[in-house]
């Protein structure tokens, strides 16, 4: 099983055809049916069902398109780094995390980083812990921005000077937008929408104690963009950090933070022994003075 082969599998399943992904990889039918056919002799599994009108994937096609479409763009990275790696500083720079103000410490240092060396590029992926953990440990980031409570035992890291509070995203027409804080109490028998991820659930319950589980969730999500249009919406309220949602004076919402406080820090963190490009080098050196700075 080779990288070629990989992107003609990919081809056959974004097509859901053989002779629309031949058109597209440049090739006659034949040779790529062949190709495919080879393919499941070496697995011992059937990859694609051929139907008369589409190809779809079988289990086992679905479980090696999410590793396939992960190894090719591994292998892109690592020849991009490869060709890179001159005395002029080019390259790219993945970086993965979740929607925080804290990322904006990032971004100061990756400006700086750029008006030095114009060539680097950078490339962010959005998502929770789970999410940037597993693209992590796979090789697809270089870098990752957790939010604590996070096991980052396996990896290296570096503390951010940054801090972010829990509260209540809600209208400003909501009863509870008359208040300065919310409590546990507030949160009873209200419509609410919460972070799926389990860091988060534990950091809340905690707060509010054994009342975590009869919360009224209608809702939960994964970034908060698209959870806020549900707050417009009037669907409920959604339990978040602050800052992520901007409160522009005509904007519909409003942020209460939690009461007892409820904050959070922010971690950097790599693999450890990771190999960086020399453009991930310069990152991580900028970005260690920036904090430094901070501090």
């Amino acid at each position: 099983m080779d990288i070629r082969v990989l992107k003609y599998f990919l081809a056959v399943a974004r097509e859901e055809s053989i002779s629309r992904a031949a058109e597209v990889l440049h090739m006659t039918q034949p040779p790529l049916s062949r190709q495919l056919k080879d393919l499941e002799e070496e697995l011992g599994k059937q990859l694609l069902i051929r139907g008369s009108r589409k190809i779809t994937l079988t289990e086992e096609g679905v479980i090696l398109r999410k590793r396939a479409e992960e190894m090719v763009e591994l292998f892109e990275k690592t020849k991009a780094e490869v060709i890179s790696s001159n005395e002029r500083i080019t390259g790219d720079i993945y970086i993965g995390g979740g929607e925080s103000e804290g990322f904006r410490i990032i971004s100061k240092a990756a400006e700086k980083v750029r008006q030095r060396h114009p060539d680097i590029h950078y490339h962010l992926f959005s998502g929770n812990a789970d999410d940037v953990s597993e693209r992590l440990d796979n090789g697809l980031l270089d870098f990752g921005v957790l939010i604590e409570p996070a096991d980052i035992k396996k990896y290296d890291f570096i503390k951010l000077p940054a801090k972010e509070q829990w509260g209540l995203l809600m209208r400003k027409d909501y009863p509870l937008a008359e208040k300065e804080s919310i409590s546990p109490s507030d949160l009873q028998n209200i419509p609410l929408i919460a972070s799926r991820q389990s860091i988060a659930h534990n950091e809340l319950s905690g707060w509010l104690g054994k009342e975590y589980e009869s919360l009224n969730i209608v809702t939960t999500y994964n970034l908060l963009y698209n959870a806020s249009l549900m707050v417009e919406e009037n669907v409920g309220c959604a339990l978040c950090l602050n800052h992520i949602i901007p409160e522009y004076e005509n904007s519909r919402l409003c942020f209460r933070p939690l009461e007892p406080k409820v904050e959070v820090g922010l971690n950097i963190v790599w693999k450890k022994y990771q190999v960086f490009s020399k453009a991930a080098e310069m990152f991580l050196e900028t970005l260690q003075n920036e904090i430094k700075i901070l501090k």
